[in-house]
This record gives C-alpha cells, structure tokens and sequence, in this order.
C-alpha cells in the first residue's frame, strides 16, 4: 500500500500542478529516502522543468527536461503532497523531501515510516528499471494470451502471482484480493491450475476493480492521501478485504481470512471455493 489505483491518483492530481513548472533546491530532511547521494537528487532535479508526470506500476515518475526521471515509490506510509503557497492547513508531519516550485508552492515527499524510495533515473536506467516490472494490467500488453501463458508457466498461488511485480505492475494485495473475489477464484489456488474459462474472467475483473478504485480516488485505510490531502473513498466499496467475518454482499456467507506467504488473505468460502485435492 500505496498500489496502483492510489499511484495513478496522484499522478492525475500532479499532472496539472507540475507539467511546465521548474523545480527548487530540494531540501531533504530524510537522506534514507533517497537512493544514492542526495546531493545527487539535488544537482539533478534543481531548476529543472517537469515535462509529464507518469506512473509506473506503483511508482510515481516525473519527467524533467533533460530526459531524466524522478522515480517516487510511497512504500508502506508515504504520501506526495502539493502545499499551496497560500495554504492555512498544518504543515505535513513528516517531510522529508520538499521542493520549492517556481510556480508557487511546495511539493512534499511525506513519509512516516520511511519505507519509500526516491530515485533519480537517467533514460538509459530509467527504460532497465522499467523492462523489471511486468506489463500494465490497463495497458495494451497485458493481454488475455499474456495472461494464460504466464499463469500456465507458474505454481505460485493466485494472490502471490497477482502481487509479483515482475508478473504485473501496480497489483498489491488489496486490488489481488478483491479481483480474484470478482472471478471467483480462491487466492491459494496454483495458477497453472486455473481454468482456462476463468483467465478470461480474471483478466476483467482485474481490470474493473483497478478502474472502480482510480474512480473513486484509491482507497485509505490509514496512511494515503490524495494529492491535495484528501482521502480516497474505495474502502467503502471492498469486497473481501478486511472484512473477515461480515457478509459477503453476493451469498452472504462470512468472509473468510487465511495466512499464507506471511499476510493476511480474505476470501467468500462460498464465491471462491477451495477446489479439492490440488492445494
């Protein structure tokens, strides 16, 4: 957490805010966010233009003018916030990078925990740190021939399949769970054992949930924030995760939690029935 609906959230608050602006001197408060030297980040970022702000998987990427990208990954608490000039709310808790923008304002990495990750990426690195991670589950190349080869080829559990980012970009545990409920798939089943019908399925509704959640701003549950500060509404609208012991809203039967690879799983016992003899 963050995943990709959150990341894909503040890139389209950011957007407006920094396409065409110049960046100050950042100051880094926190040196244990940033990858490499910060004096590094500072030399590479100060007075220069961002050109477009992307995401990238769960990552946040910001395009300067000499081709060089500023890559923010929130880890577990981080948030990547715009304070206005003229803003009378409390200053962020927990800064630990902050630039001046030349067209007002602050832009604050805030992170409570210090689990993210700022990278300055020439083009060359950028395209090798990018080719790690898998293909967009929203873009083009994450294609139903993708899909079933890639699951064909794996005995991974479904969740852990889901959140291995070199399978799949931007998938985290929340938006894995709630998509297999949606297929009705068990989480713990093997991939190479899923039905061929049901790749289809997965396939759509991974997409849904990750469109319902960019709808409605990602979700918080304790730490994210939206650009301007603002919480994402999604929590209202899950399915499965977190909500052990409730009532499925399709049978109504109690959802489920199990462990495995060392978090939490929820799932319907009904919607998602444990196949017998392959697990």
């Amino acid at each position: 957490m963050p995943e990709l609906p959150e990341a894909e959230t503040i890139v389209r608050g950011l957007h407006p805010i920094l396409s065409g602006t110049s960046l100050g001197h950042p100051d880094v408060l926190r040196a244990d966010v940033v990858e490499g030297r910060s004096g590094a980040l500072a030399a590479g970022t100060e007075g220069r233009t961002v050109t477009g702000v992307e995401r990238r998987g769960k990552n946040i990427r910001m395009i300067l003018d000499d081709g060089t990208s500023v890559v923010i990954n929130l880890g577990m608490s981080g948030r990547l916030l715009h304070r206005p000039a003229d803003s009378t709310e409390p200053e962020p808790s927990h800064p630990a990078v902050i630039w001046p923008l030349e067209s007002g304002g602050l832009l604050v990495y805030h992170d409570i925990r210090r689990f993210g990750r700022i990278r300055l990426l020439d083009a060359a690195e950028y395209a090798t740190w990018s080719r790690g991670l898998g293909p967009e589950p929203l873009g083009s190349a994450f294609t139903l021939s993708y899909l079933v080869e890639a699951l064909g080829r794996s005995k991974s559990p479904l969740r852990s399949w889901l959140l291995d980012q070199r399978r799949v970009a931007g998938i985290g545990n929340i938006y894995a769970l709630e998509a297999l409920h949606l297929a009705g798939l068990h989480p713990a089943l093997p991939a190479s054992l899923i039905p061929s019908a049901s790749v289809r399925l997965l396939r759509r509704s991974i997409r849904a949930v990750l469109r319902e959640a960019i709808a409605s701003g990602g979700t918080t549950l304790r730490d994210y924030r939206r650009v301007d500060g603002g919480r994402g509404s999604y929590a209202t609208h899950l399915r499965v995760y977190g909500r052990e012991g409730e009532a499925c809203d399709v049978c109504t039967a109690p959802i489920e939690r199990m462990v495995f690879g060392q978090r939490s799983a929820f799932y319907c016992p009904q919607c998602q029935r444990r196949p017998e003899g392959d697990l």
